[in-house]
C-alpha cells in the first residue's frame, strides 16, 4: 500500500506546468482581444476627428454671423473676425472666402464660403 501513495504522489508532482497547447491557446485569446481593443480604439479617435471639424466649422459660421449682426456686412476674411473679437485665432482646417452681393438677373445676396484645408482631413 505505501508504494502505490508514494506513485501517487510522484506523478502529481510531475504536472506542474502548462502545456504548448494550453499556452497557444491563451496567446490566441490575448491577440483577440488586442485586435478588438485597436479596432475599437480606432473608431473611437474617428468620431473625433469629424467632430473636431464639425465643432471648428460651426464656431467659424456663428463668428462671420455674429459679425453681420454688429457690422451689417460679412467680413472680408477670417482676420476680421479675429480682429473683431469673434474669433481667438484663424482656423487651420477651413478657408473662409467673402462672396460679394450680385446684381441683375439672377441676383446673388452676399455671403461666405467655407472650404476645408487639404490634408485636415476635414470635408
Amino acid at each position: 500500500m505505501e508504494n502505490t501513495i508514494k506513485e501517487v504522489e510522484v506523478s502529481k508532482g510531475k504536472n506542474k506546468g502548462f502545456t504548448l497547447i494550453e499556452l497557444l491557446i491563451v496567446i490566441v485569446i490575448l491577440g483577440v482581444l488586442a485586435t478588438v481593443t485597436v479596432l475599437a480604439v480606432r473608431g473611437i479617435s474617428d468620431r473625433g476627428k469629424t467632430s473636431a471639424c464639425d465643432a471648428d466649422k460651426k464656431t467659424l459660421q456663428t463668428a462671420a454671423e455674429a459679425y453681420y449682426a454688429q457690422n451689417g456686412a460679412y467680413p472680408a476674411d477670417m482676420t476680421a473676425m479675429v480682429s473683431g473679437g469673434f474669433l481667438q485665432g484663424a482656423s487651420v482646417k477651413y478657408t473662409y472666402a467673402h462672396v460679394a452681393a450680385a446684381a441683375g438677373p439672377p441676383a446673388t445676396p452676399e455671403g461666405y464660403t467655407l472650404a476645408s484645408v487639404a490634408g485636415s482631413g476635414c470635408t
